[in-house]
């Protein structure tokens, strides 16, 4: 394979350049002016653009868009694959982004291409950093074993890579929260456990997620990007918006909860 192609373009996101241009535009468009706010890393929804795409770009927006380093972004595998990295580019419908094959071999995790053939979970953040960092290069890594020990594990290994290569990076998480639960469920419990990552507290978040059942699909991730975010000087894990499916759809007692957060 010499090059990821799109999987779910058509399905999760426009596959005209044109029309996902535009739709990228408009939700950057309508996000808050975040001023001199620079994130170390966020936490991005990965659904379908029509139900998240906005609250993915209030987490991009987060970090400036002069921003042309490398964005390690971890994912959940949603079809059982154990952790994995990828060294090749992947394909947009705006173009191809380059990894970043240093820090990729500085990361030193098993690289499989075919695990990440049909995942979504990288997929829907391709064409947001193309837009807007075209400049920015990706570290494509996909997480199958999400307990603590795992995200711990991962975080020691990006700010080792981060130290070895001396590149300047940022820390995409990204996950989805509550599934297929009615809203008022969805957003307390979903709130409950983010809460914990005010203070970047990642051994609590975990608890939480457990202690209450959330079933967000990256809590690893999170995790992972928290921790690592807290080992290069993070303090701080800020909500920037919360929203369900629900409010595309209408219908409140079946939804998904995203979340964009940014660690500062």
């Amino acid at each position: 394979m010499n090059m990821r192609s799109c999987a779910v373009a058509g399905m999760f996101y426009p596959r005209d350049p044109n029309h996902l241009e535009q739709l990228l535009n408009r939700f950057f468009m309508s996000s808050p002016d975040m001023g001199s706010t620079d994130a170390k890393g966020i936490v991005v929804p990965h659904a379908g653009y029509i139900y998240s795409g906005a609250v993915a770009a209030r987490a991009y927006a987060a970090i400036p868009e002069s921003f042309s380093g490398t964005f390690v972004v971890i994912g959940p595998s949603h079809r059982g694959f154990l952790s994995a990295g990828s060294s090749v580019p992947w394909e947009s419908p705006l173009g191809v982004v380059d990894t970043d094959s240093a820090f990729v071999d500085a990361l030193e995790i098993e690289i499989d291409e075919g695990a990440h053939a049909a995942e979504h979970s990288i997929e829907v953040q391709v064409p947001f950093i193309k837009f807007r960092f075209p400049r920015a290069r990706i570290v494509p890594v996909m997480m199958g074993e999400q307990d603590e020990e795992s995200a711990a594990g991962l975080a020691r290994k990006i700010v080792a890579a981060a130290e070895a290569t001396r590149r300047d990076i940022r820390i995409i998480a990204s996950s989805d929260f509550s599934h297929y639960v009615p809203e008022t469920v969805a957003r307390g419990n979903d709130l409950y456990a983010i809460e914990a990552l005010r203070t970047l507290d990642t051994a609590e978040f975990l608890n939480r997620i457990r202690n209450r059942n959330v079933s967000a699909c990256g809590y690893g991730p999170v995790a992972a990007m928290a921790g690592a975010c807290r080992a290069m000087g993070a303090t701080e894990g800020r909500l920037l918006t919360y929203a369900t499916s629900g409010e595309v759809t209408g219908d409140r007692q079946e939804v998904v909860g995203y979340a964009a957060i940014a660690v500062i």
